[in-house]
């Protein structure tokens, strides 16, 4: 039955549910990856569509920007709709050298700066975010065997984008964190919380070493090669 947020029904979404944050990316995919595609939500114009890429169901939805946005609809989708995958495919900021516009993260940790797990204050402690290993392994296999360049590690979902500490990254990344991105921590603790599995694949579009941002015309093209990545680890 529809949620507050999702107006799809039993059966509308496929097991695994790529999800971009921008809801015009979400139908670039639909539209340019899957067959017999169906539009399955569009509530709030955050559209959600179910298809087939080489002869498997595939769902593809935005999350929309941050944590509490991606939070609610990853809720949504692994309570209410059967989802038992969702693989986050979005862009990043990298802090590192050795990492360069275009490659891909593969994520298999988030750390933070948001509150989102001060929800489990009963823990005592600080709860660390991970992906799922199976897709994590898939994920980086699969770009391996492409010959794209992919590297594996910490990123950091972060609240701010405009941050008034313009030097802060520079802790995270004495920490060797890969990036910043806006969405995973909640992602992976609401997979851990509901028993599912979760993994963000990231491409680099802007780097904070070298000051270069990518134009809108080349995260198009540049991005494909993490969307094709993420349709061969949907399962």
């Amino acid at each position: 039955m529809p949620t507050p947020h999702i107006a799809a029904h039993t059966g509308d979404f496929a097991k695994t549910v790529l999800m971009p944050g921008d809801p015009l990316r979400a139908k670039f995919i639909a539209e340019n990856y899957l067959t017999d595609v169906k539009l399955v939500t569009s509530i709030r114009n955050v559209y959600g569509y179910t298809g087939f890429y080489k002869g498997k169901k595939v769902s593809v939805m935005a999350s929309g920007m941050g944590q509490p946005s991606i939070g609610i609809y990853s809720y949504e989708l692994f309570t209410h709709y059967g989802v038992e995958n969702i693989i986050r495919i979005g862009t990043c900021g990298s802090f590192r050298d050795d990492i360069h516009l275009f490659d891909i993260l593969v994520c298999n940790g988030a750390s933070t700066d948001s509150n989102w797990a001060g929800q489990f204050n009963l823990l005592g402690g600080t709860y660390s975010a991970i992906s799922d290993f199976h897709l994590t392994v898939k994920a980086f296999e699969t770009a391996q065997k492409a010959h794209l360049p992919v590297h594996v590690g910490n990123i950091l979902s972060s609240d701010v984008f405009y941050d008034v500490n313009p030097e802060g990254w520079k802790k995270w990344a004495a920490l060797n964190i890969l990036g910043v991105e806006m969405e995973s921590y909640a992602l992976y603790c609401n997979a851990a919380l509901l028993k599912k599995k979760a993994l963000c694949l990231l491409t680099v579009t802007d780097h904070f070493l070298t000051h270069e941002k990518a134009t809108a015309e080349q995260r198009e093209i540049g991005l494909r090669k993490m969307i094709e990545v993420a349709l061969d680890v949907a399962e």
